[in-house]
């Protein structure tokens, strides 16, 4: 079990030299599909495969998550992918910035208007102390609504309103 430390942001504007940024294609599947936010994911990043868990260490602080993680072989995760579940995909860029390195998500498929931004952390000192960088909108660390599970199934056009509540406006992709 590891423990995350994490910060996430909405993205107000696609930064300067991303589309140079190293990449990669991430699919995931959230199970079971019958629970509102399920923890448990099967995910493909690039030619990797894993199945993790992941919940808050303290209840609704999704900050802090323990997470447990199972790496799988192709033959694995195709057996896995069998199973009932809600998808997306996703292109993660590693951007770096002043902050340290940015993992931004721009959402694919049925999400596409969506564009996230985690930052992560070896303490929570460096969590605490972090100061969101200008190509950030909103901090929505603490809410589910862009949290995988959450997101998971889901339309941009069935959490449009909830974005536009930060003053989300979808980015202009690359």
């Amino acid at each position: 079990m590891e423990i995350e430390l994490e910060k996430t942001y909405l993205l107000k504007y696609i930064p300067d030299g991303l589309e140079k940024c190293e990449h990669v294609e991430i699919e995931d599947i959230f199970i079971p599909e019958s629970v509102e936010h399920p923890v448990l994911r099967i995910r493909r990043k690039g030619e990797k495969f894993e199945m993790t868990k992941k919940q808050p260490v303290v209840e609704n602080d999704f900050s802090e998550q323990a997470e447990h993680t199972i790496y799988l072989s192709k033959k694995e995760y195709k057996y896995l992918t069998q199973l009932k579940g809600r998808r997306f995909r996703k292109i993660r860029y590693y951007y770096q910035c002043e902050s340290g390195t940015a993992e931004i998500d721009i959402y694919k498929d049925d999400l596409e208007g969506l564009a996230v931004v985690d930052f992560e952390f070896d303490a929570k000192q460096a969590k605490e102390g972090f100061k969101m960088p200008d190509f950030c909108l909103a901090d929505v660390t603490q809410d589910t609504l862009t949290a995988g599970g959450s997101l998971s199934g889901k339309k941009f056009s069935d959490i449009k309103s909830r974005l536009e509540e930060y003053g989300y406006k979808v980015p202009l992709f690359i």
